[in-house]
């Protein structure tokens, strides 16, 4: 397959990681932005509203496994692209990780595990599951209707309307869960820091969740044109 789709879905990865992973190092006490969960959720939504109308024409601008699932099962993604989708996208949230290790004080790494997702200690395995499966059910049927559906195409709003959907879940979640829905969101910082606690979580709800909004967008909400009769 050609080079530029992964190119981008790299460089898109790198721009949400490195955001959002930025924002909360800076937001620790060791270094003190004030930004709280507020900067966090903009940070996340931003970059990826940036990154979505940077790379969507390129690419499809998934940034994120479970997305490139979604769009595999609904046969909008050939079997072909989805390990090289994965795979660049793994590498851009790692990169990320790795060079806001680099940038920040080793107490900032430490007090926030390089702005990996984690869950609040009072939180139940449950309640995370299902967490992430309604907050990335959400971002994908965001991402269908207003980048695959055709109707929501001509409101023309692009990213910013999937860039506002992962802001208001980390806004509604991000104290429960930690509001990954993206798999490489939360393998880069892991991998960087190993530290893989509930990682399986941040694998299986997110793919979940993004599956059941693909299929059901795709089967009971587009309108599918008719063949043409003969």
């Amino acid at each position: 397959m050609k080079i530029q789709p992964l190119l981008a879905e790299f460089l898109g990865t790198f721009f949400l990681c490195f955001a959002g992973i930025a924002a909360i190092l800076s937001a620790t006490p060791a270094v003190g932005s004030g930004a709280g969960i507020v900067g966090i959720a903009l940070a996340h939504g931003l970059a990826l509203s940036i990154a979505v109308n940077a790379f969507g024409g390129i690419s499809g601008a998934h940034f994120n496994p479970a997305v490139s699932l979604g769009f595999f099962v609904t046969g909008r993604l050939p079997l072909r692209s989805l390990g090289p989708y994965i795979g660049v996208q793994l590498l851009g949230a790692t990169t990320a990780a790795f060079i806001c290790r680099l940038m920040f004080p080793v107490e900032a790494v430490v007090q926030a595990q390089l702005g990996l997702p984690l869950p609040a200690v009072w939180a139940s395995a449950s309640a995370v599951v299902i967490g992430e499966i309604v907050m990335t059910f959400l971002l994908m049927t965001a991402i269908f209707g207003t980048a695959v559906d055709q109707r929501g195409l001509g409101v023309k709003i692009g990213g910013f309307g999937v860039g506002l959907t992962v802001a208001f879940d980390i806004l509604a979640g991000g104290a429960v869960t930690g509001a990954s829905m993206n798999p490489a969101r939360s393998f880069g910082p892991a991998l960087v820091v190993g530290n893989f606690s509930w990682h399986w979580v941040y694998w299986l709800a997110p793919i979940i969740g993004a599956c059941l909004a693909a299929i059901l967008y795709e089967q009971l909400i587009l309108e599918h044109e008719l063949p043409k009769k003969p």
